[in-house]
């Protein structure tokens, strides 16, 4: 990532403490929780190496390309599972923006590494709208779900993996991790 160190370690560390609790939805006993944490930790851990800043950590040429594998893949797993539900349609665009900003950082010049310029304008565009979009939409959803969580004692019984709110929480904080990854390219 390019950009000022303290924010990309910022976005390192928030991407990395997403990832972590997607982890913990795994243990979940909500079916629909561990159905989608692993594919967000992959996300959330993903999102944390490839926003170590640059000035700290160039990686090689083959590790953008695996990165481009790991998360092409992720998509056809994504496309795949939105036969069963639209909700698994954001996890598609997610993993194709991971995968489409790897290929990008792959095939750029090494005389442009630092300076940014990476990708198709109109693709990097469309992308961040969708993000912007989706942070706008998501965090207005979370607004009603964080007043009801506080008002019922039910949900404070619940364990960490089984809080919908944070889940939600979570991919907010992905989602605004990802403008900020698409902004600095």
């Amino acid at each position: 990532m390019h950009g000022p160190l303290s924010a990309a370690w910022l976005l390192v560390a928030l991407c990395a403490a997403t990832g972590a609790y997607c982890l913990l939805r795994l243990r979940s006993d909500v079916e629909e929780q561990r159905r989608t944490a692993g594919g967000e930790a992959l996300m959330g851990f993903g999102m944390a190496l490839m926003a170590v800043p640059a000035a700290v950590l160039t990686p090689p040429h083959w590790a953008w390309l695996l990165y481009a594998t790991v998360f092409g893949a992720a998509a056809l797993r994504a496309l795949w599972a939105s036969r069963t539900g639209t909700h698994h349609l954001h996890h598609l665009v997610g993993t194709f923006a991971m995968a489409y900003m790897a290929v990008a950082m792959a095939v750029r010049p090494e005389a442009h590494a630092h300076h940014g310029g990476a990708g198709a304008p109109a693709l990097t565009g469309a992308l961040f709208l969708y993000f912007t979009v989706y942070v706008l939409w998501s965090g207005a959803r979370l607004v009603p779900a964080a007043t009801a969580a506080t008002a019922g004692s039910e949900t404070m019984a619940a364990g960490w993996g089984d809080r919908p709110e944070l889940a939600r929480a979570c991919r907010l904080s992905m989602g605004i991790g990802m403008l900020a990854m698409l902004l600095t390219m």
